[in-house]
């Protein structure tokens, strides 16, 4: 069967539906003759009569093999309307965005961008997956947040610097900044040797100490938590006291003498992705969101330890 194009099955439909040419041709807004030709032409994509044509005032009738036609050509136009809706739907930022992402982030930032996105777009489909290891699987997801640059065909999109700072069983320190160097043998709780904790321990060696690591846990409220039973101090970022709202009577907060070089929060996609809409505003949400919160929370922050 030659191939049959969707403007002549509605075509079809519309004379079915009129009963005549004329009725259809002004529906459709076509010339009755354009219509003819629709009908004529899809006749002999499927090789016989879609209609018998009794002339004068009469309707036309479907012919057998015409209501085949126009069962399965009524499907084929409501799906390719559906398609439409669907293609619409995803211009307009509807759809799914998968996004990469790891503890503080997950705590501090995307609360805030995911409000929005779902405000701005409420039947968007988001879904978060954590995935701390490193390399990071850019490539299964359209966004990616981390912790440090990627080698390959990737884009790097910097948020922020997050400093790393004290946290300490209060009276362990007097107040004010802490050196480095103050750390030498002292007990301490760290998350295990990979990531950012190989980062802080780079810092230490640099500067010759020695920390005496009595506890070592993934999660950060396993760390906070050890810390505040007395059992050490650590090394954490800004960002991961942010999520845990610390405001604790036994704990304290120090910045670092000198200061150790702040991680760098950074987006990441594949080079050459064509993004979609929902993918590209989550992209700005999240620029101002970071944005908002290097303004208001380390200021804030800053002012008060």
């Amino acid at each position: 069967m030659a191939e049959v194009e969707l403007r002549h099955l509605a075509t079809m439909a519309a004379v079915a539906d009129e009963g005549s040419f004329g009725r259809a041709a002004v529906r459709l807004g076509y010339t009755q003759s354009t219509v003819s030709q629709h009908i004529a032409t899809l006749e002999k994509a499927v090789g016989g009569s879609v209609f018998d044509r009794p002339g004068g005032p009469k309707p036309v009738r479907i012919t057998p093999l015409g209501t085949v036609v126009l069962s399965h050509g009524r499907d084929l136009l409501e799906r390719t309307d559906d398609l439409a809706a669907a293609v619409d739907r995803f211009k307009a930022g509807e759809g799914r965005i998968d996004i990469g992402t790891f503890q503080s982030v997950s705590n501090v930032l995307l609360p805030h961008v995911i409000r929005r996105l779902r405000e701005e777009l409420p039947r968007c489909d988001i879904r978060l997956i954590e995935d701390e290891s490193d390399p990071p699987p850019v490539g299964t997801v359209d966004l990616m947040f981390h912790d440090r640059r990627v080698p390959g065909e990737i884009e790097h999109l910097k948020l922020l610097d997050d400093p790393y700072v004290l946290v300490a069983p209060r009276g362990a320190f007097p107040d004010g900044p802490v050196r480095v160097t103050s750390l030498d043998r002292a007990p301490m709780v760290a998350w295990p040797p990979t990531c950012d904790q190989r980062e802080v321990e780079a810092m230490f060696a640099r500067n010759d100490v020695r920390p005496q690591i009595v506890f070592r846990a993934v999660g950060n409220e396993a760390v906070l938590a050890m810390v505040r039973s007395g059992l050490g101090s650590a090394v954490l970022p800004w960002l991961v006291l942010t999520g845990a709202e610390v405001a604790d009577p036994e704990l304290s907060i120090h910045d670092l003498h000198p200061a150790p070089s702040p991680r760098e929060i950074y987006l990441l996609w594949q080079t050459g992705r064509t993004q979609s809409p929902l993918t590209e505003r989550a992209i700005d949400i999240t620029v101002e969101v970071a944005t908002q919160w290097k303004a208001h929370d380390r200021g804030s922050a800053t002012a008060g330890r």
